[in-house]
């Protein structure tokens, strides 16, 4: 069963475009990861906050990314990473249009 995986931590930027230049790479290797279908990226300059919301075609997929993403934040000095594992509602999400894949 599909999983959403969201994860934020305190992030002081870049931001916006600077952003996507600096981890244009990051970003591509990530289409990699196992199980790994989609990733929005979020940020919030205002309050510093970056992170992501994922879809991963099953939970070991998606808990298998959060502790290596998690770890792999802890190298670059971020130690608040907070990262939940959701179901979704697919009923309610098609009504709002959610980019979701059938399984």
């Amino acid at each position: 069963m599909q999983k959403l995986l969201q994860v934020d931590f305190s992030f002081e930027g870049p931001f916006g475009k600077e952003m996507a230049t600096m981890l244009t790479e990051l970003a591509q290797s990530i289409n990699n990861e196992p199980g790994m279908i989609w990733k929005i990226w979020t940020e919030n300059e205002a309050k510093q906050l970056g992170g992501g919301i994922y879809l991963f075609a099953d939970e070991q997929s998606a808990q298998a990314y959060l502790e290596m993403h998690t770890a792999r934040l802890k190298k670059m000095g971020i130690s608040d990473v907070r990262g939940v594992i959701f179901d979704m509602n697919k009923t309610l999400s098609h009504i709002n249009h959610a980019p979701l894949i059938e399984s």
